[in-house]
């Protein structure tokens, strides 16, 4: 089995939406449309009753999910959103006529109609990049080097971004704190790391038995969503 995702470390994400932009550009995203948005999450207050300064917040990236059941397959009339091999959702331009259904069943509203093509729209985790070996422009623009691309079902040890070469060996591996190599730099000392995290700093979007496969990963503030 095969489970694309990414996964983001919202500890380093500094909201500079240079994943939204990127993402725009690759892919002719009409304006006023988004693959994947930017959201703030607060300022909340850490505890009761707190007030400034004592508040917290943090961005979260926002776009399809790629579930494991995704609802938009399940009430597409003509098969257009469609779960293939690689655990990524698709839509058949050629099939979709444009009925919205998916858009209305989509949990997390990431899903438009394209006015001019009259067909329905979504993150395609940039399906035809990743088939040559790359990686999702939103990965490879990331400025914060906050996300992570790989199959899930190998574990997160082995997500890899921007100029890393593989990951971690083991979910272990990764917690206990990463060290990638940058590509082409072989024997070089330059690395970059990830924060330690524990098993209940891994978080997902609200599963309403769609199982969305996207991470998140914050530490030291409370998850909302």
């Amino acid at each position: 089995m095969t489970q694309y995702a990414i996964v983001t470390d919202l500890n380093r994400c500094v909201g500079c939406l240079s994943c939204s932009v990127a993402c725009k550009s690759a892919n002719g995203v009409p304006i006023g449309s988004f693959w994947n948005k930017v959201l703030r999450i607060g300022p909340n207050p850490k505890f009761e009753g707190a007030q400034f300064p004592d508040v917290e917040m943090y961005f979260l990236p926002l776009g399809c999910q790629h579930c494991a059941k995704p609802e938009c397959v399940k009430v597409c009339p003509t098969g257009a959103s469609q779960k293939i091999e690689n655990g990524t959702v698709q839509i058949d331009k050629e099939k979709c006529i444009g009925c919205q259904f998916c858009v209305m069943a989509c949990p997390y509203g990431v899903r438009y109609l394209n006015e001019d093509e009259r067909v329905v729209e979504k993150c395609t985790l940039c399906n035809q990049q990743v088939a040559q070996g790359l990686l999702p422009q939103c990965v490879a623009q990331c400025q914060g080097r906050a996300r992570w691309f790989g199959d899930l079902d190998k574990g997160l040890g082995t997500f890899e971004a921007p100029g890393y070469l593989g990951g971690a060996k083991d979910y272990d591996t990764l917690q206990a704190k990463t060290r990638f190599t940058i590509a082409g730099q072989t024997g070089k000392s330059n690395t970059v790391a990830i924060e330690p995290f524990t098993d209940s700093d891994v978080h997902h979007l609200p599963d309403v038995g769609n199982g969305p496969s996207f991470r998140y990963i914050l530490r030291d503030r409370k998850w909302q969503s």
